[in-house]
């Protein structure tokens, strides 16, 4: 088999349906987000996809908690926690976490993708006979998650609860069960039931497995998440989050109960044999953590500009989905166009937008999508609206044609 040639033809095929990724070289600029420079064509630009989504990466705070724990301790952990031992910033950060869901431990990963692929693959391997519900739409690290761990597996109607409860009604009620949902979908922006669920998991004797990757230090009086904000930490058994989004550096974690955060750190391959987080990351990530639980500042002018930025969209006529959460998605429909519209944008506007195509999307489905900051100032608002207001009607009537 001729193997260069193989990876040449799948790569043509790719290219020909318009789902090639390029990645776009940029630099951020600390202190000046949300703008960054464009390496490959020497300019400034101004960066409207980020999921650092308060602007947490580049906070004095955070940025000078990680340069002193790297001048303190070095660069690297060392190694795995199960041989290198714990490094102190780690530690401090677990409990953190875990006061920060109202739960009695925590436990960190190296992303949030491991966090769920590992928890969701050990928890339905633990369990005898397991049953795990899943979410249409859950992200790809449970889906692989709950592929690792042979469990059944029910897959409900997004964000349906008759076919939830429909499919929990068909099984034992004495095999162990797990509901695994998230709070806000990441390319829709839609938020999930979480109380009604919490109730039918109690009707039906069900974990209940939280993904709250999109909304970690954003919603909550304390950044706690949609189930912080609607007051059920207590009634959720596994909370999943991220430090690389809200919190705007890296890693990923789960809170727990005691004994469940210890089967997972006993029994988890993915996290008996990963490298920990190094130090100055974990001392970074608590210091973002530590900051947003005590400050609503951030997230009322979050909210403040989502709303703004939605309206004058709106009043453009620009196609969004008008979701409850932060995440804006422009539809575009087409893998070219959206890739098209997001390459205008960056050549003509000095905007980045970067398109979602398939597979992050169903086919049909591309988009562009806008996730405004605190740091957004009302004239990026009015450039951006006005350089989609131009740009998509010219690419609907290319398509038309």
């Amino acid at each position: 088999m001729n193997y260069e040639k193989h990876f040449a033809q799948a790569l043509v095929k790719l290219k020909a349906e318009g789902n090639y990724r390029q990645f776009t070289d940029i630099e951020r600029i600390a202190g000046k987000f949300p703008l960054a420079r464009d390496h490959k064509r020497g300019r400034d630009i101004i960066l409207w996809c980020s999921n650092d989504y308060l602007g947490m990466g580049q906070h004095p705070k955070v940025v000078a908690a990680m340069v002193e724990a790297a001048q303190k301790m070095g660069a690297g952990a060392g190694g795995t926690r199960n041989i290198s031992g714990t490094n102190h910033p780690l530690v401090l950060l677990e409990a953190e976490l875990a006061d920060l869901h109202d739960k009695e431990s925590a436990l960190v990963f190296t992303s949030g993708y491991v966090a769920n692929e590992t928890t969701l693959a050990t928890l339905g391997t633990l369990l005898p006979g397991a049953v795990i519900f899943s979410d249409q739409m859950n992200h790809a690290s449970m889906i692989d998650g709950i592929r690792k761990s042979k469990a059944e597996k029910h897959i409900f109607q997004h964000n349906d609860l008759e076919h939830l409860e429909y499919q929990l009604r068909q099984t034992d009620l004495g095999r162990p069960k797990i509901i695994a949902f998230e709070s806000v979908y990441s390319m829709d922006g839609d938020i999930a039931p979480i109380r009604e669920i919490c109730d039918l998991a109690d009707k039906y004797n069900a974990m209940t497995y939280l993904d709250e990757v999109h909304a970690v230090g954003l919603y909550g009086n304390k950044g706690g998440g949609i189930s912080d904000r609607e007051g059920l930490n207590g009634r959720i058994t596994v909370i999943q989050g991220t430090l690389a989004k809200g919190f705007g550096v890296i890693g990923g974690y789960i809170a727990a109960s005691a004994g469940l955060v210890d089967a997972i750190r006993s029994f988890a391959p993915g996290f008996i044999f990963s490298t920990a987080l190094p130090p100055a990351i974990a001392a970074a990530a608590l210091a973002s953590v530590r900051y947003l639980k005590g400050s609503n500042a951030e997230r009322e002018k979050h909210q403040e500009n989502v709303a703004k930025m939605k309206k004058m969209l709106i009043a453009a006529g620009i196609p969004i989905i008008n979701t409850e959460s932060h995440i804006i998605p422009v539809l575009i429909g087409d893998a070219a166009l959206s890739r098209e519209a997001s390459l205008r944008l960056l050549e003509e506007y000095d905007i980045f937008v970067q398109h979602i195509n398939y597979p992050t999307v169903p086919k049909g489905k591309e988009r562009l999508r806008i996730t405004p900051t605190p740091l957004h100032s009302e004239k990026m608002m009015l450039d951006l609206t006005e350089a989609l207001g131009l740009i998509l009607p010219q690419l609907a009537v290319r398509e038309a044609a």
